[in-house]
């Protein structure tokens, strides 16, 4: 069997490519004489054994064409990128992007101005990777104009024809190599983008922290980040998109933890970026600044670089309760996991382990105090019902949560006997 029908043969019987509303769009795009491909990530996933989640498609329609022949199917369309030809499907099973077949017309290393064409192969030639560049029909027959087939097999990330012009195009490709080759990759990567990665670095400089933020935290995602981090470490790229990054070390080590002793499915990116860095709160408020952070990582990051409760690995179960209670769930065990980062005795593993774990079955406690009982205690309302609150909470907390109801009222009697009014 021929290498290109082997690789049709694989597509043909995908559950994705068969669903209904796939069949349903790419039927639609091809009703009047056009032509309509799944192109790019599905195809590459695919063929790579790997999970599909997004389908793009591209077509020879025009978006004015795309959305009238989807409409004609009463498929609701969204123009989400309609001067550069991007149309979304929606449909009841998923969204699909089609984009009209492109050539750059003018680019400025972040965006480009773009013609519509009716040409694969210029349309292919325009795309960042080889293994981003194959095409296949509704009955999974595959189409590759640049090789891209051979470096999916050999596990080999390289830039479709000059990989400096390609990166001159949208400087964001250079840390898009970085994670291609990171998910995707096998072996040293490819010599001739490594060169021109390193060339065209400053480029990097004019990207918006956006772009750069989205970029990273996918790469530190990937099962061979620590390899990447130290690739773009090398050639000078890391000191420029993440100079904070410091502890290399502690990240290689948790992201060892994570594959070999806690086999999560799905890796934490923020506690991941968090075990590369090494500051106070100020940094990390500039970090956030420059990466356009949301403001719910900015504050994790922040505690778990800063947070002063000691965690060990041999905390005794109170101490791991008031722990808990003090400081919550996420993070204590973000404590934790940079604890575990940070030790290098091997023989700790099941302590730690067993942290993460009481973590996880642990039920904050609910003090059995209103503020009407306070009340009843002979507080004025106001601020100090919140202050007697917080004091009787604090000897609660210290008397391991005690349930005793009667035991709790005596001490609220004790700290209101305390206190003139």
């Amino acid at each position: 069997m021929s290498a290109e029908k082997e690789l049709t043969g694989k597509l043909a019987r995908a559950e994705w490519l068969n669903a209904p509303d796939t069949k349903t769009v790419l039927a639609a795009l091809a009703a009047d004489g056009g032509r309509a491909r799944v192109v790019g990530g599905a195809v590459r996933n695919a063929l790579m054994g790997e999970p599909v989640s997004d389908i793009d498609i591209a077509t020879t329609e025009t978006p004015e064409r795309v959305m009238a022949l989807l409409a004609a199917k009463g498929i609701k369309t969204v123009p989400t990128g309609i001067d550069h030809g991007t149309v979304m499907a929606v449909t009841p099973s998923r969204h699909f992007e089609v984009t009209t077949l492109r050539v750059d017309v003018a680019t400025d290393g972040r965006r480009a101005d773009v013609a519509f064409t009716g040409d694969w192969l210029t349309d292919a030639q325009r795309r960042d990777f080889t293994i981003n560049a194959l095409y296949c029909d509704a009955d999974g027959t595959v189409h590759d104009p640049l090789g891209g087939a051979a470096d999916i097999a050999a596990r080999r990330v390289r830039f479709i024809g000059d990989a400096h012009q390609r990166i001159r195009e949208d400087y964001l490709r250079i840390l898009r190599f970085f994670r291609f080759h990171a998910h995707y990759g096998k072996g040293d990567p490819d010599a001739a983008a490594m060169h021109a990665c390193a060339d065209e670095r400053d480029g990097l400089k004019q990207l918006s922290g956006e772009r750069v933020r989205d970029e990273l935290l996918k790469i530190v995602s990937a099962e061979a980040a620590p390899a990447a981090f130290r690739q773009m470490a090398a050639v000078g790229i890391l000191s420029l998109v993440l100079p904070e990054a410091t502890r290399l070390d502690r990240f290689e080590k948790l992201v060892e933890i994570e594959t070999t002793q806690l086999f999560r499915s799905e890796p934490d990116p923020v506690l991941r970026l968090g075990s590369m860095l090494d500051l106070d709160s100020a940094g990390v408020a500039a970090l956030a600044s420059r990466l356009r952070l949301s403001n719910r990582d900015r504050d994790r990051l922040a505690a778990m670089l800063t947070d002063p409760t000691k965690i060990v690995c041999y905390m005794s179960m109170r101490e791991m309760r008031r722990a808990l209670y003090r400081m919550g769930v996420e993070l204590f065990k973000d404590r934790v996991s940079l604890g575990w980062a940070d030790d290098r005795r091997g023989h700790n593993a099941f302590q730690w382990r067993a942290l993460l774990a009481m973590a996880d079955s642990w039920e904050r406690p609910v003090l059995a105090l209103t503020g009407d009982m306070i009340k009843a205690a002979g507080v004025p309302e106001g601020p100090e019902i919140g202050r007697v609150r917080d004091e009787v909470e604090e000897w609660w907390i210290d008397s391991d949560f005690i349930e005793d109801e009667f035991s709790i009222i005596e001490r609220l009697k004790a700290v209101v006997q305390a206190t003139v009014y």
